[in-house]
């Protein structure tokens, strides 16, 4: 073997070797390395740790913030929504208005005032003072609602030029719908082939065959809420129209009777919320009209009255209505204001004066591919 080999292969380890103890340099680098390994132990927990807090977050702002996510697709798994038809299926995130702002399609209050104050000056079938006269007569304060007390020895509606509006369509379609219902809630609604048509019919002269209901449709579709007049049209009926149950599991009742028809649930009258209904039953005697807590602002119509008044013995406390609109005008004040601002307040503008208009959705059931039913509509008085 060479001398390299032969260094190699002469080990001596089973040599007993004498201990010589370590000097402080050794030590030294052996205290380095350990803080050396403890330090970088210590930053790994400390990165999961980052990491676990930054994905927490994440997926926080995925779920319930439309941070990042404005006209997002639908997506099912997420908890809420960031897209422009997210207000009429009621599942916005909370800050979908702040976050997405006018990028995100979102309907603002400014944006609400000046679309109803368009429809305000478009109602060319609203009555006017010498064909409409009513008599408010005993104005109480809001404690006295709940008296049950005749305050008025004459009916509210003085005189009603009938022929001048009931011969326009939109209020023939009307009162072809209003007596298809049976106000007690817990019986069934069925109606007949003859009844539906008249629904179809009064959704498509309001919204299609006037300008008011026009201009309605132009702006939501401006706002990317419906894509074409047609999906505009079949979501109000089903919307509006679309049976749910109020009482013993019966298909009882919708937005439309509700709000335009009035129901009795409870031993007293629930919803109604339109003057020409509230006409028709005081003239037949049905009505008795008690009193007023509130009357607003404007000196022509339309006006707001918040009303007390007995139906066919059930008591209204306050039954809120905008008096003397066309019923085009009506329906598109309450459809805007539900498709926007559902279950909450909407601030609109009439002729300069602010009018706010209560929402509530239907939850117990739902149409189409999850949307609410109207649950009601209505003036909202002080």
């Amino acid at each position: 073997m060479g001398p390299d080999s032969d260094q190699e292969g002469s080990c001596e380890c089973d040599k007993v070797q004498p201990f010589i103890p370590p000097g402080r340099e050794w030590y030294k680098r052996l205290k380095t390395t350990q803080t050396l390994v403890s330090f970088h132990s210590d930053m790994k927990v400390i990165s999961v740790l980052l990491l676990s807090v930054v994905l927490l977050f994440q997926g926080d702002a995925t779920s319930t913030s439309c941070k990042g996510r404005c006209n997002e697709s639908y997506n099912s798994q997420n908890d809420c929504h960031c897209n422009s038809k997210c207000s009429q299926y009621n599942n916005c995130c909370s800050d979908y208005q702040d976050v997405c702002g006018a990028g995100g399609n979102v309907i603002s209050d400014a944006e609400i005032k000046s679309i109803s104050e368009a429809l305000f000056a478009l109602d060319s079938n609203k009555a006017t003072g010498s064909q409409l006269i009513i008599d408010p007569q005993t104005l109480i304060p809001n404690s006295q609602t709940g008296s049950q007390t005749d305050q008025a020895n004459k009916p509210l509606f003085r005189y009603l030029d009938e022929s001048s509006l009931f011969s326009k369509p939109t209020y023939a379609a009307l009162l072809a719908v209003l007596d298809n219902y049976q106000r007690l809630t817990g019986q069934t609604e069925d109606f007949s082939g003859q009844q539906l048509e008249e629904q179809e019919n009064f959704v498509r002269e309001t919204m299609s065959n006037t300008e008011v209901g026009r201009e309605l449709f132009a702006f939501l579709n401006s706002k990317g809420v419906y894509s074409s007049e047609e999906e505009f049209i079949q979501d109000l009926k089903n919307m509006w129209f679309g049976l749910y149950s109020r009482s013993n599991g019966q298909m009882d009742s919708s937005g439309f009777e509700h709000i335009f028809a009035g129901e009795v649930k409870g031993g007293k009258v629930s919803g109604f919320h339109n003057w020409i209904q509230f006409y028709l039953l005081e003239k037949r005697g049905k009505l008795n009209y008690y009193s007023h807590s509130f009357n607003g602002p404007w000196t022509s119509y339309p006006d707001v009255l918040g009303m007390q008044f007995i139906w066919d013995g059930y008591y209204k406390q306050v039954g809120s209505a905008v008096i003397g609109c066309s019923p085009e005008f009506d329906f598109a004040l309450y459809s805007l204001c539900y498709i926007t601002r559902p279950g909450k307040r909407c601030y609109l503008s009439l002729g300069g004066q602010t009018l706010i208009i209560q929402t509530y959705t239907w939850d117990k059931s739902t149409y189409g591919d999850g949307k609410k039913y109207i649950g009601s509509a209505f003036p909202a008085t002080p």
